[in-house]
């Protein structure tokens, strides 16, 4: 079908990713992997809007890490009023209010997706984090990042970006705009890229995390499917084990 260039583009930023992402994906799993050695948590939160979706995929998903905290608001969700959420996402100390609720501790593991990151809902949970001695994973774009505008409205008071706060960077390529696809006889670009992005880097985490524990000898904590026969009995010591320290299970 004629797709007007949209498969083409998300491949392209796929391919760019796995020529140009391999090692800090391997850093931020060898932060992931020690977590799970020692018994961690592994805290994932999204700074606003749709950058909040990969927070539910890496969670309680078949496949997924079973460790994964996710830092859940729903204020800052697509699962909020559109203009409430948006309103939040650029409120001055929103971020750190939640960071604080959820208590991460000096060397705990924080993942933070946003492709924009610059927001203040952002930049404030990574600087709350960032004091605590939390390693920060940070996803998001170099493209927005160094693009936007030091003065645009929708910027942190520090000016700040994401990547300034992060052990680790991953970058998702994410164009200025997000929508990439132009349909004859149309202005404005329809189809946004970010989030099939993100899912993929989310899951290339996962990917190389369990690869390490394995390496390590370490099984690492992973759901089986709730749905498929025998996945409840599978998934049970792992509910056992998280269910009082996971506030979302």
């Amino acid at each position: 079908m004629n797709d007007f260039g949209y498969f083409r583009s998300i491949i392209e930023n796929f391919e760019k990713i796995n020529a140009t992402q391999e090692e800090n994906i391997k850093k931020a799993a060898s932060l992931m992997a020690d977590a799970i050695a020692n018994d961690r948590l592994i805290s994932v939160y999204g700074g606003g809007g749709h950058t909040t979706l990969p927070v539910g995929e890496m969670f309680f998903r078949a496949g997924g890490l079973a460790c994964i905290n996710p830092i859940m608001e729903t204020g800052l969700s697509v699962f909020n009023q559109a203009l409430k959420y948006l309103e939040l996402e650029r409120t001055v100390n929103y971020g750190s209010a939640i960071l604080k609720y959820y208590d991460l501790k000096k060397d705990d593991v924080l993942i933070i997706f946003h492709n924009i990151g610059i927001n203040p809902a952002t930049i404030d949970a990574a600087m709350e984090a960032k004091g605590n001695g939390v390693k920060i994973i940070a996803v998001s774009s170099s493209y927005w990042q160094n693009e936007m505008p030091a003065d645009h409205f929708i910027r942190h008071p520090s000016k700040t970006n994401l990547f300034d706060y992060a052990d680790v960077c991953i970058d998702d390529f994410n164009p200025v705009g997000d929508a990439v696809t132009y349909v004859p006889g149309m202005e404005t670009p329809v189809a946004p890229t970010s989030n099939i992005v993100d899912f993929y880097i989310a899951h290339l985490l996962e990917i190389e995390t369990v690869n390490q524990c394995v390496e390590m000898g370490i099984i690492p904590p992973v759901w089986s499917s709730a749905n498929t026969p025998g996945g409840d009995k599978k998934n049970a010591a792992y509910l056992e084990k998280y269910r009082s320290r996971i506030k979302m299970l």
